[in-house]
């Protein structure tokens, strides 16, 4: 058979070419001084948390109220047959209730005893921080935020803090979501 119709020859050959193009990549993920995680916005607060504390983003699943529960503590969504709580981080946070639409998301935040879905305001998708960026966190780092917000980085115009989902989800308020 033709080595230029054999479909094997022709996709490593693809293979190979593809390859050629990418030489580099996996250095500039991991290189040293690099922050990446998840942007988004919560009241005026540009935040962004690590890959490693978001388990997934998605659409705001129906929510179905429950008793007795912290304000905070919208309810609970059907996530491909799981229940989630949903939690309007927001109103943790501020004290706002976060006004809720249909382009709304949900982060899907991993905590000891179960997934729980947190509202943002707007999604950003990945940012990358560099050493360099790094600025002092105590202009965002006020209220509640303080607690949760690490360290923080200049990007362009804007701030952005690199909020803990991690600890938020340890935190012992955050856990105990009945009234």
């Amino acid at each position: 058979m033709n080595a230029s119709r054999d479909p094997f020859a022709m996709l490593l050959d693809y293979e190979q070419r593809s390859l050629a193009h990418v030489a580099g990549v996996p250095e500039q993920f991991d290189a040293p001084g690099l922050w990446r995680g998840v942007g988004y916005r919560i009241g005026g607060h540009r935040l962004a948390s690590s890959f490693n504390e978001v388990v997934e983003i998605l659409p705001l699943p129906p929510i179905t109220p429950v008793p007795g529960a912290q304000a905070w503590m919208l309810g609970v969504g059907n996530v491909r047959g799981n229940l989630l709580p949903i939690v309007d981080l927001k109103q943790f946070l501020e004290g706002e209730r976060t006004v809720l639409h249909e382009t709304q998301r949900v982060l899907i935040v991993r905590q000891p005893d179960g997934d729980v879905a947190v509202t943002i305001d707007e999604l950003f998708g990945q940012r990358s921080f560099h050493d360099e960026q790094q600025v002092d966190a105590a202009d965002l780092a006020q209220g509640r935020y303080a607690h949760f917000i690490e360290r923080a980085y200049r990007l362009a115009d804007q701030t952005w803090g690199v909020f803990s989902l991690a600890r938020l989800a340890r935190t012992p308020e955050f856990r105990q979501a009945a009234a």
